[in-house]
């Protein structure tokens, strides 16, 4: 078998395990549905090429982690490049339907990270360029946004009978 032939059956060997769950991450992280989520597929599809250009060089790295990596790389600069500069990572619910849309691009960031795939604290803060404790604080935030209930907005009450009551 050709060295091109066992590259391609390794990576199909790999895709064929992990993109089920590299894509619900990809999902969660741009906050889109299960059911309709283009980005995701998008950075999914980019971030398993750059792991496919460069599985010569893993040797013995982790293919699962390095398309992880790049993964949240990929989705941190998109956030970056969506919202333009400083802060950007912080700002912006593109897609109000997916199961953490309630949170910034950086909190998803940070808690898919973290409690999804189970990344260290340590590792997450290199992996963001961000001190542990803030990458603590962000996650300890962003949890108590998902645990705590959205507020529903009362029902409008037709002007005739707020007056008549």
């Amino acid at each position: 078998m050709t060295r091109d032939a066992r590259r391609s059956r390794e990576f199909e060997a790999f895709v064929a395990g992990a993109a089920g769950r590299l894509l619900h991450t990809a999902t969660l992280l741009t906050g889109e549905s299960r059911d309709d989520n283009p980005r995701a597929c998008r950075l999914l599809t980019l971030s398993l090429a750059h792991t496919y250009a460069c599985w010569d060089r893993l040797r013995g790295e982790d293919p699962y982690g390095v398309a992880r990596q790049e993964l949240a790389t990929r989705f941190a600069r998109s956030v970056w490049h969506r919202y333009g500069g400083r802060g950007a990572l912080g700002r912006g619910r593109p897609h109000p339907d997916g199961p953490l849309a309630r949170l910034s691009p950086r909190e998803r960031l940070v808690l898919v990270l973290r409690l999804y795939e189970g990344v260290a604290e340590e590792q997450t803060a290199a992996l963001l360029g961000l001190p542990r404790e803030r990458v603590e604080a962000i996650c300890a935030r962003a949890t108590a946004t998902l645990l705590d209930r959205p507020r529903e907005t009362a029902p409008a009450v037709p002007a005739a009978k707020a007056v008549a009551r």
